[in-house]
């Protein structure tokens, strides 16, 4: 075991009282927390699936399932049964109860906040938005676009704070319902929707509900201990579903650091964490105040900072420096610039110096060079303050990615694509889009410019009279780069600026993909200039400071990124520049706010969503505790700008403490060679991500490192509908209620969503489907009542920091008492037989080591009258090599070997992304543009 501090010991040895760990920043709380959970899955009588551990970010899920996977192995306890584990998000854990036991929601799709907020302004009447009144006289009506942002967080308020609705103006809560009739309608979860109807059913009257009762039934049965990770951000909702998960005596621990509650303008409720000792009976709190990440300089400058934080208004604790990073005079500086460029400047010169310094990753690490990636630039505002940084980079050519798609759009390579769609609504001619190539360099050597300005020529050509799903904004986009020739290994300039390009390329293609869920079924001229407008005038802001990734690439580069999305992670060398008066700590906005919407009388401490100063002085002890050893704060007043002229008093209290130098003193000399510290995230995938992997490796980076995404068809949900409506009825089997043909259309009616297609494809997919499970319950009628599992969870630890997660369409015992795992296929779900047959093997795999039982054979039914169906046995030998071409590609992604396939190949030709990988031949061309009505 490894050596725990005598306060982490406590924490981990506590299992039978309700749990509050307080943990600094720094404290090795995830390592606690897996150690924890080992300890509880070794006890006699638990399982796997009695244990439910809450996480804040899916990447902080992934590295925790890493870390109890690794514990676990280290000492001799049994992973049996893991995949029944549930570690990640709340709103995934809500998302999953629901579907997995309420069928009318099977067919749900999850609306990001991004598409969300499209689909408020598309539907800006039906949704509420523009029917919403305030109570700002110049505002009687909320306005499409300008508001809808707010909108979504009144709508949310209602559902996730304690609301007095008596105090809403009847027209707020109509608004509101006719936003959630509109969700429900069009089959869509919000994120707060997800856990709403969670907590809905885990409070409801199990005698009146029945879907209640089940729902509360499978927590009292299953549910023994249940971990909530970074608590001091759990708002009302969440809280409420804390307490319907333990509301039949489950054990409860939260962890947290109420000094790092950043989230208030969330809904978050800091009170939750200081007051959980007096709301649940016989708490037991220890707290972790060791800091094992930072040098002893910048634990002292967190604990100066945490410590100006009211008392009464922050828990007990004393941050100790306990790590091996050693402070060294000049390591902290708080320096004053006369303007913005000189600040960035400077920032720029300390990076280009800090290349090649000794740092030490362990204590036991050999020094490396540090590199691009091991310095982060942290704002308050990316969008408002990051502009004179990112124009100073760009001259220098100084490598850098921006966190999410902040200003993604005022990248030169950006313009250059958002141009395409100018030239298309006639906004720029063909020559000024030219010169927007030219200035961003994106011009390939083997390119035909005549020939990609007829594809989108072609494009713009929307009297062709074609059905409108041809007008496929994402396919003209990689049409558009494949007639270029613009691929990873012909960007003009080094391998380093290619890969800087795909990743900024991949992010508008995420962009492309969320306007187009929400836009697909527009006129297509309407779509094209709604695009084009959305770009120039919304996306900017839709995007600013947005929290999410597209992709797992990681650049050895500089990370620009505001504090919020910099909570969980640590660099070596830390920047926090703009201290501000007014700006960090950030002063309270003017203009139309939530309680314009909402009275503040309504709602519970309601200050929280305006912001205090204690609220940014959390957030600032956020920024300051990132840094492992260099820390460089500093100031620069906004020219001609009275309230961006002062100082901060945060940048105040930095230079007054002891450890900071307030003049630079000659840079540390760069002693090795610049290496970037190679650590790819750790990673969990679905067996459809698994997939591009084993088929073309290159494929795989360009989807899930880059986050290119391949063009929405038409038919997309049919194949889900059919796997959903047959999924409810192995369920019901498995409650003795087998179904007949005659349950089909009904069957069908509920599961069937096909959002994209155009309404004669709705009438022949419904009438396929329904064909299709009418079938499926005749002919299979005897095999439902010996259904053993339908849709059941499983998990294949891939190797280190890779897990690949899947369900099982169903698995059932045969006449012959044999266990078959089957899988569902139709037309619309086709992949080639070596594919289904490697993921049903994987699938063995998962199976063996979910129940330790091995599977005897795997099936593939096809849905398809004139399918194809496959039986084969599970071997031993298959067994083998499935898991050894896991394992390699599992090693090949943590190498980021992931090569292009040596030649063209039948499964390229399926391939959406071919046009980013290599020449497509001349006959596969015209056979891929007829197949997408091009």
């Amino acid at each position: 075991m490894t050596a725990y501090t005598e306060a982490q010991a406590a924490a981990i040895a506590c299992l039978d009282e309700p749990l509050q760990i307080i943990a600094c920043a720094g404290s090795g709380k995830t390592q606690v927390i897996s150690q924890r959970v080992a300890e509880i899955l070794k006890q006699p009588g638990i399982e796997p699936r009695n244990v439910i551990a809450f996480t804040f970010t899916e990447k902080a899920a992934a590295e925790l399932k890493e870390r109890i996977h690794t514990v676990l192995e280290a000492e001799g306890v049994s992973t049996q049964g893991i995949a029944e584990m549930y570690v990640g998000t709340m709103h995934g854990y809500a998302l999953d109860l629901v579907q997995r036991l309420v069928p009318e929601t099977f067919k749900f799709s999850v609306l990001t906040d991004i598409t969300t907020r499209l689909f408020i302004d598309r539907n800006s009447r039906k949704s509420g938005l523009t029917e919403c009144p305030t109570l700002s006289p110049g505002t009687p009506r909320l306005r499409r676009f300008v508001h809808s942002k707010l909108y979504m967080q009144a709508t949310s308020v209602l559902r996730e704070d304690t609301i007095d609705e008596e105090q809403v103006p009847a027209g707020v809560l109509r608004s509101h319902w006719d936003y959630m009739k509109l969700l429900y309608d069009n089959a869509y979860f919000d994120f707060t929707e997800m856990i709403n109807l969670a907590v809905q059913l885990l409070e409801g009257d199990p005698d009146e509900d029945a879907e209640a009762g089940l729902v509360q039934r499978n927590i009292r049965d299953e549910i023994r201990y249940v971990v909530v990770d970074e608590y001091q951000d759990v708002n009302p909702l969440q809280e409420r579903l804390i307490r319907g998960l333990v509301q039949f005596g489950a054990n409860l621990c939260v962890v947290g650091d109420d000094d790092q509650t950043i989230y208030q303008w969330r809904g978050s409720e800091v009170s939750n964490i200081l007051t959980f000792k007096d709301r649940y009976a016989g708490v037991r709190q220890v707290t972790l105040d060791d800091n094992f990440r930072s040098s002893g300089g910048v634990v002292e400058v967190g604990r100066s900072v945490a410590e100006l934080i009211p008392f009464g208004a922050r828990l007990s604790k004393a941050m100790v420096a306990s790590g091996h990073q050693k402070f060294a005079r000049g390591d902290l500086l708080a320096l004053e610039f006369a303007e913005p460029d000189a600040e960035a400047s400077w920032i720029c010169n300390r990076i280009q110096a800090m290349r090649g310094v000794a740092f030490a990753d362990g204590p036991s690490a050999d020094p490396r060079g540090l590199s691009w990636s091991d310095c982060a630039v942290l704002f308050r505002s990316v969008a408002r303050d990051a502009g004179p940084l990112v124009d100073e980079m760009r001259r220098r050519g100084i490598p850098f990615v921006i966190k999410g798609l902040n200003r993604l759009f005022d990248s030169p390579e950006i313009q250059a694509i958002v141009g395409i769609f100018r030239y298309i609504v006639s906004e720029i001619d063909g020559a000024a889009l030219r010169t927007l190539f030219d200035d961003a360099s994106l011009l390939t050597a083997g390119g035909d410019w005549a020939a990609a300005m007829r594809v989108l020529d072609e494009g713009r050509d929307f009297d062709r009279g074609e059905r409108w799903g041809v007008y496929n904004i994402q396919r003209l986009y990689l049409e558009f780069l494949e007639t270029l020739m613009l691929r990873e290994d012909t960007v003009p300039g080094d391998p380093a600026r290619a890969e800087l390009v795909f990743y900024q390329l991949g992010k508008f293609s995420q962009a492309i993909s969320d306007f187009e869920a929400i836009y697909f079924n527009t006129d297509p001229a309407q779509k094209y200039r709604s695009f084009a407008d959305w770009l120039e005038h919304q996306a900017p802001d839709y995007y600013a400071d947005a929290d999410a990734d597209v992709g797992y690439a990681a650049p050895d580069a500089v990370v620009i990124s505001t504090v919020h999305q910099a909570k969980g992670m640590q660099w070596p060398v830390v920047f926090v520049p703009c201290l501000r008066s007014n700006r960090f700590p950030a002063k309270r906005q003017g203009g139309l706010g939530l309680f314009h919407v909402i009275p503040d009388t309504a709602v519970a401490s309601p200050d929280r969503y305006r912001g205090t100063v204690e609220d940014e002085t959390r957030l600032f002890y956020v920024a300051v505790t990132r840094a492992q050893k260099f820390l460089f704060v500093s100031y620069s007043p906004v020219p001609g700008n009275r309230l961006y002229g002062r100082r901060s008093q945060f940048f105040d209290h930095c230079s007054r403490q002891p450890w900071f130098l307030t003049r630079e003193p000659a840079a540390p000399a760069p002693t090795l060679e610049p290496h970037a510290k190679q650590e790819l995230p750790n990673v969990t995938l679905s067996f459809s991500e698994l997939k591009y992997l084993f088929e073309c490796p290159y494929q795989f980076k360009l989807r899930f490192l880059y986050g290119f995404n391949p063009p929405l068809h038409e038919a997309l949900g049919y194949g889900k509908g059919l796997h959903d409506a047959l999924a409810e009825a192995h369920k019901r089997a498995l409650n003795g209620d087998i179904l007949g043909a005659g349950a089909a259309e009904d069957l069908v009616d509920r599961h069937l969503h096909a959002p994209y297609a155009y309404p004669a494809l709705k009438a022949t997919l419904r009438a396929a489907a329904i064909k299709s499970v009418e079938r499926y319950l005749t002919d299979h009628a005897a095999d439902l009542e010996r259904t053993v599992h339908s849709e059941k969870q499983i998990q294949v630890h891939v190797a280190p920091g890779i897990t690949v997660d899947g369900r099982i369409d169903l698995v059932r015992r045969l006449d012959s008492d044999e266990v078959a795992i089957v899988d569902f296929k139709s037309t619309a779900r086709a992949q080639d037989e070596d594919v289904t047959r490697d993921q049903l093997h994987v699938y063995a795999v998962g199976y063996q080591e979910l129940t330790g039982e091995r599977a005897d054979l795997i099936e593939v039914l096809n849905l398809d009258e004139q399918g194809k169906t496959i039986r084969e046995l599970v071997e031993d030998p298959l067994l083998t090599a499935v898991r050894g071409r896991i394992k390699a590609a599992g090693d090949a992604l943590r190498d980021n070997d992931l090569p292009r396939l040596p030649v063209w190949e039948d499964k390229c030709s399926k391939c959406d992304l071919a046009e980013l990988c290599r020449d497509v031949p001349a006959d596969q061309r015209r056979a891929r543009r007829a197949s997408s009505g091009r």
